[in-house]
């Protein structure tokens, strides 16, 4: 696949399978990820890769984290509700943690850590579309909560990125549509300011 088709037709899949992902394919993604451009090459990232039961090692951190901003209810409905975000981590068969893992070389700065990684999770969904997967990345609120850096060992300096749902597809992606890239760019010729 032309990398420029496959930029232009990924799209973000939610919707997938229950069906086991075969193995080799998500080497093949994690492999993808660790091409990425990285200054100084101190490849920043580091992956946890969630499969059967070790998902839910993900949700129950999701609910934990949930819990400290769920509003008043009885607790049956408390309940219902931290079980419905637990079973977050069920919606697809693999999920991929990806995080930054930042060196401490002084002549690398904190945000092209970030970055790179961030760069990764790009290369992580463009293989995945390529090899005929779904995914989506996801992120939000809890991700970056001091809970879920100590579910996967990180350290305070280290970040989670987000989590890489990924599976086959049980929908066909929809067409995407952008803005124009003209509506978003300035051409500079000269050394006049902008």
């Amino acid at each position: 696949m032309d990398v420029l088709e496959a930029i232009k037709k990924r799209r973000s899949i939610g919707k997938v399978k229950p069906d086991p992902v075969d193995k080799q394919l998500i080497n093949q993604v994690l492999e993808a990820a660790t091409w990425a451009p990285n200054h100084h090459l101190t490849e920043p990232w580091k992956f946890f890769v969630l499969t059967g039961e070790g998902r839910r090692l993900l949700g129950r951190t999701l609910a934990e984290i949930a819990k400290e901003t769920i509003a008043d209810t009885n607790e049956q409905e408390r309940q219902e509700k931290l079980k419905k975000i637990e079973e977050k981590a069920f919606r697809a068969p693999v999920i991929i943690t990806v995080a930054a893992v930042p060196s401490y070389n002084p002549k690398v700065e904190y945000i092209e850590e970030i970055g790179a990684v961030i760069a990764a999770i790009q290369n992580m969904l463009l293989a995945a579309h390529a090899l005929g997967l779904g995914a989506i990345w996801r992120t939000g609120k809890a991700c970056y909560h001091p809970k879920m850096k100590k579910c996967f060992g990180l350290s305070d300096r280290d970040e989670v990125l987000g989590f890489i749902y990924i599976g086959y597809p049980d929908l066909p992606p929809r067409m995407g549509k952008r803005t124009s890239f003209e509506d978003k760019t300035i051409w500079i010729d000269s050394d006049q300011k902008v």
